[in-house]
């Protein structure tokens, strides 16, 4: 099978709309490949665009090119399965959904067979680049570093318990969804060196913890401290202190500083039009990955690294 220049999206969900919408504007060439005739449906009616029926499995059937790269927003039972299998047909571009599969052994063997077949695979933890983070990280280089930092993962319990997802998902929620601001936090500041980890309570769907606190030091040198308390009312939130400014991320689509000196925070104003025109981060991101400007992305084997980091900030086993 040859090499071609086309992009397979594979997912038709509600991500799959939304990468579409980017690639769209962005002028790629892509084919969708969808799994029910449902989802097909709701995603020609949302975007004017066909997608396929029947998953990869249907779409292998027939010979087809190997594309240059593909996008992997399906479920996230199916991220480690689907990606594999992207791997073995050929593709050796991908960027895939956080956070690649339900738990670490699913994540460990996407990242050995990526390394074994000479893969690149980068986990689209789209908050890396919001244009609040972009500004963010400006002012913490012009300001010489970041010294301490602390963020907040709560979760909206009431709203995630509702949710119908797969076998395991919400079992590993912090994994799952909560890694998104754990990951921007040591994005920004660095990652632990040394780190002190505490838990208590669980909930039904999440029974190894709900309450969540830590403090360490990252490879930076700042310290850095954390909360959230799923059973209580919050938010996620970040916040990045250094010698002259604290920086703030509540809700992480704003920034608002509070410089030294004063007791009043102010809105930065910063140019988000990319991330009120599509799902925030998104267009920066997809650009990102299509040119091979990589150096802001999570490898599948950085997080592979990051799971027992992240098994001990959650008491999972």
């Amino acid at each position: 099978m040859a090499l071609t220049g086309d992009i397979w999206l594979v997912g038709a969900g509600n991500m799959g709309v939304d990468y579409a919408k980017v690639l769209e504007d962005l002028g790629r060439p892509f084919l969708t490949i969808g799994r029910s005739a449902e989802a097909s449906r709701c995603f020609r009616e949302r975007t004017g665009l066909e997608a396929s029926v029947g998953g990869l499995d249907a779409w292998f059937q027939e010979s087809r090119d190997v594309p240059a790269s593909a996008i992997v927003c399906v479920s996230t039972e199916e991220h480690a399965p689907v990606t594999r299998a992207l791997l073995e047909y050929g593709v050796r571009t991908i960027l895939l959904e956080k956070p690649g599969g339900v738990d670490r052994d699913q994540i460990a063997t996407t990242a050995e067979a990526a390394t074994r077949l000479n893969a690149e695979i980068y986990l689209a933890y789209n908050r890396r680049f919001f244009s609040s983070v972009r500004r963010l990280r400006e002012i913490v280089a012009a300001d010489g570093g970041v010294s301490s930092f602390y963020f907040d993962f709560t979760e909206l319990v009431a709203k995630v318990s509702k949710l119908k997802k797969g076998p395991g998902v919400k079992e590993k929620w912090f994994l799952v969804n909560s890694t998104h601001v754990v990951d921007l936090a040591f994005f920004i500041a660095g990652r632990p060196v040394e780190i002190d980890t505490h838990s208590c309570g669980g909930l039904d769907w999440h029974p190894s913890a709900s309450v969540f606190s830590g403090s360490g030091i990252s490879d930076s040198g700042a310290l850095f401290s954390y909360a959230a308390n799923w059973e209580a009312p919050g938010r996620w939130g970040v916040e990045m202190l250094t010698r002259s400014n604290r920086l703030v991320l509540r809700p992480l689509e704003s920034l608002q500083v509070q410089p030294a000196g004063s007791f009043e925070a102010a809105t930065e104003e910063i140019d988000d039009t990319l991330d009120a025109d599509f799902k925030p981060g998104l267009h920066r991101m997809v650009s990102a990955f299509l040119d091979g400007d990589v150096g802001d992305f999570c490898t599948v084997e950085e997080q592979q690294q990051s799971m027992d980091l992240y098994y001990q900030m959650a008491n999972y086993t």
